[in-house]
């Protein structure tokens, strides 16, 4: 799923092609895309694109006259931008957004329909889909010690609660965690001051890199490789491999759809955490060390 630098990464690269723009046309390809009807999609011809802004993890389109598109890409859905004067191949895609200045289109991946599109109408209305979680980086330590410590959670349902934080997902959790080497399942109300504050600074220093990297990466071109898989990153997306800051195995354990990675040697002090489906089958056998997998490993 695009989490907040790909996301501000959409909007970066949108705001140059279709703000102070008129639509022409919402085309909506398959009718389980748009969750609304009152506006319509034909209210927005002939509308100029007036703002654009991120709500956690999606992006809004603000139109003349209060009109609202919210585009949630959810895991698999993308955006793909055609300019005016590129030659008119129809790709499969879910929603075409004609303007003035050339298309852009939604995709998905796969044969499941998890992305959505709500057309509303009114700050009001926008609000009542915004999950309200914290910007961290418009925060500051003492805001995001509070929101951290609300509820007493693991680090990895806290940081990912789009209602506590707002933007952060299995990716660069993975990664902002690393960074402050610290377990994702240590409960949130056990922190000392001085692990929410290295917590803190990774989070802004994770989010703020990958920012950089990515408006680097796609320069003046509209985002291609948008993907939570990325050969620079640390951890996610790297089980099996060495950690980049003391060789260990990356670990992981296994979600019904996604999968948390972790160094056992810089975050959990040589534990392996236990995954729920591999643990239960191996019982006694599950490795509780790194030690204990290193020497399964060479047997």
């Amino acid at each position: 799923m695009p989490e907040l630098p790909d996301i501000e990464n959409y909007i970066f690269a949108l705001d140059s092609r279709i703000s102070g723009r008129r639509i022409l046309n919402l085309t909506v390809h398959n009718p389980f895309l748009l969750r609304t009807v009152e506006p319509s999609s034909d209210d927005l011809k002939g509308l100029k694109v007036v703002q654009l802004r991120r709500i956690g993890k999606r992006i809004t389109l603000g139109f003349e006259g209060g009109i609202w598109v919210v585009i949630h890409l959810m895991i698999a859905g993308r955006l793909r931008w055609r300019d005016a004067t590129e030659k008119k191949r129809r790709p499969k895609c879910l929603a075409t957004f004609a303007f003035e200045s050339g298309e852009l289109l939604l995709t998905e991946a796969g044969s499941k329909r998890r992305a959505s599109i709500h057309i509303v109408s009114g700050e009001a209305a926008l609000s009542d889909l915004d999950p309200n979680g914290l910007e961290v980086l418009e925060s500051d330590l003492a805001q995001f010690a509070e929101r951290l410590t609300l509820r007493n959670h693991t680090l990895k349902r806290a940081l990912t609660d789009p209602r506590l934080f707002s933007g952060i997902g299995n990716a660069y959790f993975d990664e902002i965690l690393h960074r402050a080497q610290l377990s994702p399942i240590t409960q949130t109300q056990k922190l000392t001051p001085e692990a929410i504050e290295v917590l803190y600074e990774s989070v802004t220093s994770v989010l703020n890199e990958w920012l950089r990297r990515l408006r680097v990466e796609t320069a003046d071109d509209f985002p291609a490789k948008v993907t939570a898989f990325r050969p620079e990153m640390a951890v996610h997306g790297r089980f099996g491999e060495s950690c980049p800051i003391c060789g260990t195995e990356v670990q992981r354990i296994r979600y019904v759809q996604n999968e948390l990675n972790y160094c056992p040697r810089c975050q959990t002090g040589g534990r392996v955490l236990a995954d729920r489906s591999l643990s239960r089958l191996l019982k006694k056998d599950w490795p509780r060390s790194i030690e204990e997998l290193e020497a399964a490993k060479s047997k």
